[in-house]
């Protein structure tokens, strides 16, 4: 047979297996030039030695190829600009060589996107999604399909950042104005944030609150408010202000007379259900000066009288119910309203309106000169990162439905647990007293195992109180007459739903009706609320702000320390499956043992890759996770009579929320000096370290640096910190420039946090949601934090001190730890090698392809940086008048997010491209700043107006290309497409430039009247 021929009848195969031919023929065969050209343009042709089960099927799709950007010819074009041989090269110029991890991370094989989403199918099927009618805060929803689909699946609303750029982050900012206007109607009081992390750290906050503006030391806590807030509020008390004394009791009982008490928290309605009139408790608390402090229910509030309408100086909660999934615990956006006396001491971040340079009004974040990178260990709160992406779930879900949408979601609700109520009295059992919204509480039960058992047979969770004789049960709108019967079944009552609603009087008597709580007053009357309740007109309004929004879908966010990197489908994809979407956190352990075998994979991965002993996955967020290392380091010093040991070290090139985390944990910080290459100044810091020896209790490090370099004296560093008897806090915030070349835990930190929302790929949905868990080393594991309700695995061990309670649910936001877990699981231990390797390599090469037209600020001492680099623009306000915030405004005319602006120094741009963006998009980032850089050198020159000029006037906006009269000493094609590919594809500013001073001078942080 000739080689033609044999080639032709076995090419539909695809396979020729060469031992089956006779020696003479297989060499023939491989000699033929003919049939090797034959063979190279026949792609599906394969010569196989044997039949190997890895040769026929290969891995069909290596998922670390599709997350890393450059490929690998690019690569190797990217390390002959950097004038080396090779990326390896490159890492040992740029990490210290004593610190370098030269193993392989003890990861499982990875596997391919299919196997990933079959493995967590496997462990969604071990959860059990009972009916769940625990309360506790938490309830089941039903998500509007159009606002599942359209913001938490798309990651045009998902991969936004925090809107530091106003001009091109309308949409999110007007979304976020809506959601703090329905806060503020609903509670009655005049501001609203933005949101906060849940309703146990919204409380923390109020706490706060009432310290800083009366500087007293007690706090009264009401005993029926939910048990898990109670934890967080107690936990948070321990350390402020040296710490505070928490007063848990009966309201009724709390004496303000001697006027040292600095506020009081209570629940309406209450955790039991119960609604108790709080004027008077109100009044009391003002007349001995404290500040009144109601968690609430927002769907109550459709119904009840709001907190602000009897006086409460603050409000606060969880919009959870408001059309966001349980996810066995999170995430949600907690609200917190206040007063007007207290707008400028709100928590978190405030959206206010002002106008742009063309006198248009606009969105824009206010008051942040109360953050930490401002403040810092003076600022309001640690807290920096929001519940965005959820608190514009709860406000869409408020806009589909409408204010009457809502009243009768609440109604229906209402009359439900009503129906119930009146069911189990016919059936003899006994209430608490008092009228309710929707939970009841039965009492002095004498067969609650019975019961609990004829619950399980029917698939339904009920709240199990401490006493032994109670069980509550809490409606959601997710209640249908089936589950009303089934309810009164476990309780043996004989009468059926239908029958007792057609014998109930109108309204019964523990209605909320005959209350005179009832509201009386409208709210939700702007026209936002009350415009879309059509799904063709919340599509098109949910549209028109993700247009306004620049987003990773358009373009690469090289933000410095804030690592915006792909956020990849599959990883995405199991946030909204309902086996791990619709677990209430309060459920039994064992109905949700996919989730421990999920939570147990991440933690040993998370130690391993950071080289320590255990993980507590509770933080929900990073500045969380910064705040829970320092207190279970607090703890530990504690547990050897350490107490005096309250001095925390923080170099000045630390992230900017570390001094607020420490002063929150109740230490005395204590700065330290930046070297001039960006790193820490060692003789400063020995210094201070032998000064405060005798109190030292820690240190607190960004590593890499902010400043992008790895500090040489790393081991030295905390070497000297234990010497002296402290311990050391790394800050994980820039563990992306790490993983797999180092960890923190070989090279002597004691703890540390990571940003789940950077190094692993939880999106940063436009301001939040983020998981900053902590993992540390043995002798600090019996300190990690715990839970009154769920205790996480191992916090509730013999030997375990955990220091108190982080979050409101016992892991955090629970639902979002899928999507780390299938990024390291689909990566692996070379993977992610490699993304460090080229998250190193993209930064470097973007360096160098600046440093002709820049000044670059920092280095290692081979010249090299880490995964992020500085920009320094300072020089520019002499030559042209121009400063770092004009090229960030001009950047977004190019199509681009600016890098992070003005940090860590007040001239600079902090630029990070990641390792998912190609080097064509890194290049493109470098030719706009080079086109800048050329604009500014025209005004140096004088071709150009140096207050009249494309940077000066940037953004430019649509509206004003089109004007008719153009009156710019440049081209509209100069303003608004200049460059190559802005012609292509343009992304347009919503706005321009937006007027910050005009904002905070004038603030309105709620939809302003229609005229």
């Amino acid at each position: 047979m000739s080689t033609r021929n044999l080639i032709t009848q076995i090419r539909p195969k695809g396979f020729l297996n060469l031992n089956v031919l006779s020696r003479p023929t297989r060499k023939v065969l491989l000699c033929r030039s003919d049939l090797n050209q034959s063979l190279r343009c026949t792609p599906n042709l394969k010569f196989l030695s044997d039949f190997s089960i890895k040769n026929i099927l290969p891995p069909q799709d290596a998922f670390a190829e599709r997350h890393l950007g450059p490929r690998k010819e690019e690569t190797v074009d990217m390390i002959k600009t950097l004038n080396l041989e090779s990326i390896s090269e490159l890492i040992d110029r740029t990490i210290p060589k004593n610190i370098r991890f030269n193993g392989d991370l003890n990861l499982e094989t990875p596997k391919t996107e299919a196997e990933c989403l079959a493995h967590l199918r496997q462990y969604g099927r071990q959860n059990m999604v009972w009916r769940s009618y625990i309360g506790m805060g938490y309830y089941n929803t039903n998500v509007p399909t159009t606002i599942l689909r359209n913001i938490l699946e798309n990651p045009g609303w998902t991969t936004q950042y925090t809107p530091y750029q106003p001009e091109i982050s309308q949409g999110r900012l007007e979304s976020l104005l809506n959601f703090q206007t329905m806060i503020s109607d609903l509670t009655g009081l005049e501001f609203s944030n933005s949101s906060l992390l849940d309703e146990g750290t919204a409380a923390a906050e109020a706490l706060g609150l009432a310290f800083r503006h009366t500087k007293k030391k007690k706090f009264y806590v009401d005993e029926n408010c939910h048990p898990q807030t109670i934890a967080v509020v107690q936990t948070r008390a321990s350390t402020i202000g040296d710490g505070m004394q928490i007063i848990v009791g009966n309201y009724e009982n709390f004496d303000f007379s001697k006027e040292d008490i600095a506020g009081v928290l209570f629940q309406y309605p209450d955790t039991n259900g119960k609604i108790n009139s709080f004027e008077q408790l109100v009044k009391k608390a003002h007349e001995g000066k404290a500040l009144a402090c109601c968690a609430t229910d927002l769907l109550a509030l459709t119904m009840l009288k709001p907190p602000g309408e009897f006086g409460c100086d603050v409000a606060l909660g969880s919009s959870q119910r408001f059309g966001v999934p349980l996810g066995y615990g999170g995430p949600h956006a907690a609200f917190f309203a206040v007063t007007d006396k207290f707008k400028r001491m709100l928590p978190g971040r405030v959206v206010g309106i002002s106008k742009d340079s063309h006198g248009n009004p606009c969105y824009r974040l206010a008051l942040q000169t109360r953050e930490q990178h401002i403040r810092r260990d003076k600022a309001t709160s640690n807290i920096c990162t929001a519940q965005a992406l959820l608190a514009n779930m709860s406000v869409m879900f408020a806009i589909y439905h409408g204010p009457s949408g809502l009243e009768k979601i609440a109604k229906r609700v209402h009359n439900a647990a009503l129906i119930l109520a009146e069911g189990l009295k016919k059936a003899g059992y006994t209430l608490a007293p008092g009228q309710f919204f929707d939970t009841i509480k039965i009492i002095n039960i004498r067969d609650i195992p019975n019961i609990l058992k004829r619950a399980d047979e029917k698939e339904i969770n009920l709240r199990v109180f401490n006493d032994g004789t109670s069980l509550g049960i809490s409606m959601d709108e997710t209640i249908r007459e089936k589950d009303l019967d089934d309810l009164l079944w476990i309780f043996n009552a004989s009468e059926k739903s239908a029958d007792i609603a057609k014998g109930m009087s109108d309204p019964p008597q523990q209605s909320i009706l005959n209350c005179n709580l009832m509201r009386s007053s409208s709210f939700m009357k702007h026209p936002v609320f009350n415009s879309y309740q059509s799904e063709s007109k919340i599509v098109r309004y949910m549209k028109l702000l993700e247009n306004k929004d620049l987003s990773l879908v358009h373009a690469m966010i090289p933000l410095g320390s804030c690592t915006m990197k792909l956020n990849s489908t599959t990883e995405m994809m199991a946030i909204t499956w309902p086996k791990f979407s619709n677990l209430h956190p309060f459920i039994p352990k064992y109905q949700a043992a996919g989730y421990y075998q999920l939570f147990s994979d991440l933690e040993k991965d998370l130690a391993e890759i950071t080289g320590f002993d255990a993980t507590s996955l509770q933080p929900n967020s990073g500045a969380q996770g910064e705040y829970a290392g320092l207190m279970v380091i607090r703890a530990y010093l504690l547990n050897k009579n350490q107490a005096h040991r309250n001095i925390c070290i923080i170099p000045k090139s630390a992230h900017g929320t570390n001094p607020a985390s420490a002063a929150m944990a109740g230490f005395k910080i204590v700065a330290v000096e930046s070297d001039k290459m960006g790193g820490i100044d060692m003789t400063d810091l020995k210094s201070k370290v032998e000064k405060n020896s005798s109190n030292l209790g820690a240190i607190m490090v960004t590593y890499p640096s902010t400043s992008g370099v790895f500090e040489e004296d790393i081991v030295e560093i905390c070497e000297m910190v234990h010497k002296h008897g402290g311990q050391v806090y790394l800050d994980g915030a820039n563990m992306n420039a790490q993983v797999g070349l180092c960890r923190p835990g070989d090279f002597g930190a004691d703890v540390c946090h990571l940003n789940l929302h950077k190094t692993f790929c939880i999106p940063h949905g436009g301001g939040g949601p983020g998981m900053g868990p902590i993992c540390v080393k043995k002798h600090l594991i019996p300190f990690l934090p715990t839970h009154p309700i769920v205790p996480p695995v191992g916090t509730d061990s013999a030997n375990a001190k955990p220091f108190g309670t982080m979050a409101a649910a016992p892991y955090g936001s629970a639902v979002i730890l899928t999507i780390p877990w299938a990024y390291i699981k689909m990566m692996g231990s070379n993977g992610l090698k490699k993304a460090t390797q080229l998250a190193i390599l993209n930064a470097n090469y973007m360096m160098k392809r600046l440093e002709d037209h820049y000044e670059l600020r920092f280095h290692g001492k081979h010249g090299h940086c880490a995964h992020e680099f500085i920009v320094d623009c300072r020089r520019f306000k002499h030559s042209a008048d121009i400063e770092v915030i004009d090229i960030a405004k001009r950047l977004q005319d190019y199509g681009f997010h600016s890098p992070t602006m003005a940090w860590p120094i007040s001239t600079a741009l902090m630029i990070e491209p990641t390792e998912s963006e190609t080097k064509a998009e890194l290049d493109r980032l470098c030719d706009a700043l080079i086109y800048i850089r050329q604009e500014i050198r025209e005004i140096e020159e004088g071709r150009m107006d140096r207050l009249n000029n494309p940077l000066k006037n940037a953004p430019h906006t649509q509206s004003v290309l089109t004007e008719e009269v153009w009156d710019k000493p440049y081209s509209r094609k100069t303003a608004a497409f200049p460059a190559p590919w802005s012609l292509r594809s343009k992304f347009w500013p919503s706005v321009g430039r937006v007027d910050d001073v005009h904002g905070d001078s004038h603030l309105i942080c709620a939809c302003p009247p229609v005229e």
